[in-house]
């Protein structure tokens, strides 16, 4: 499966913006003000996004449950029917361009969206691309047991299980050896 530049973008910002949301009732929002959603523009280099406010910090963090049903979702027909009911209230705008030093590429949001509608149409095309192409498999939830967060595997054989082998996979085979140890010793 070919991702293109914009495409990863858009794939790397889903995943932040899912990751965002508390994992629990302990867990604070990740999104907790408009300066937070400010830097999380920032970071993901979000163009076209004018001054924001409450309004669209409520906005993104309700298509965020959205995108986590995508990661949570069964079979591919689920995962296509959350992303159409995403893109379509987007407004989707296909349109090609080549601002700030990148080639030609696509956007999908129209001109002048709110960053809401700008994150469903970009990041809900980037995982349509997924369904399209048979993978809507890869777009999933790390497996460690106290870990939730969401991911998009893009390893070649489709077998990353944690969001991050150093932290999440590490620390489960670290349990495991000592499980082992323990078991041998006693």
């Amino acid at each position: 499966m070919l991702i293109t530049h914009d495409t990863r973008c858009a794939l790397d910002a889903v995943v932040d913006l899912v990751n965002t949301a508390p994992e629990d009732e302990t867990t604070p929002d990740a999104l907790p003000d408009v300066a937070a959603l400010a830097e999380f523009v920032h970071k993901h280099a979000i163009s076209d996004v004018g001054v924001l406010s409450e309004f669209d910090l409520s906005a993104v963090r309700k298509i965020r449950g959205r995108f986590a049903g995508i990661f949570a979702a069964r079979d591919a027909r689920t995962a296509a029917g959350l992303i159409n009911e995403l893109v379509a209230a987007a407004g989707t705008t296909p349109r090609l361009t080549d601002h700030d030093g990148y080639d030609w590429h696509v956007h999908y949001f129209a001109p002048g969206a709110s960053v809401a509608d700008h994150l469903a149409a970009d990041c809900g095309m980037a995982l349509a691309f997924f369904v399209v192409s048979g993978e809507q498999e890869r777009l999933r939830r790390c497996e460690a047991p106290d870990c939730r967060r969401a991911f998009v595997d893009l390893s070649r054989n489709r077998s990353r299980r944690y969001c991050d082998s150093r932290t999440c996979g590490n620390r489960l085979h670290v349990a495991a050896y000592r499980a082992r140890r323990k078991e041998a010793a006693g």
